[in-house]
């Protein structure tokens, strides 16, 4: 009886991605652990595709648990309730990211990135694949980086 808290609170805790709230800190991560990045555009309380991608591809335990052993995730969000609003810190760096990768203001919009910050691939909105296809074609992308870090070819 006493076991089964802690087995439920595991279960829970494993559901949950742990995203970067600093983009220079993911971006020295990516580099020490030759990962890349997924940067996403969302507006968490207002945009229904965003909230729909957060549920059925970011929080199913396949994109999980790919993503905790190959990516560094950052959320650029762009809340509207005040309720939700962002430290003004955050939201000059998530202004910052838009500016570069994001200026016609889509969402969602999530983007592969080298740790250099380049862009390897993009979505433009929900993407119609299920969770487990977004995250093969992630995870191909993945395996291709570390392939490259292995051969030599990126530093």
């Amino acid at each position: 009886m006493k076991k089964l808290p802690v087995i439920a609170l595991c279960i829970i805790s494993m559901s949950f991605i742990n995203w970067q709230p600093n983009f220079e800190t993911a971006k020295k991560i990516a580099r020490e652990n030759h990962k890349l990045i997924l940067l996403n555009f969302s507006g968490s309380d207002w945009c229904g595709p965003c909230m729909r991608m957060r549920k059925e591809i970011f929080e199913s335990d396949i994109f999980f648990k790919m993503a905790d052993t190959s990516l560094v995730m950052v959320d650029a969000d762009f809340p509207r309730n005040k309720k939700n609003q962002l430290d003004a810190q955050t939201m000059k760096q998530n202004d910052a990211l838009a500016d570069k990768y994001n200026p016609d203001g889509k969402f969602p919009y999530t983007l592969l990135l080298s740790p250099d910050g380049k862009t390897v691939k993009s979505w433009d909105g929900l993407p119609e694949e299920s969770a487990e296809e977004f995250s093969d074609e992630v995870k191909q992308y993945c395996k291709i980086n570390r392939l490259n870090y292995q051969n030599g070819f990126l530093k």
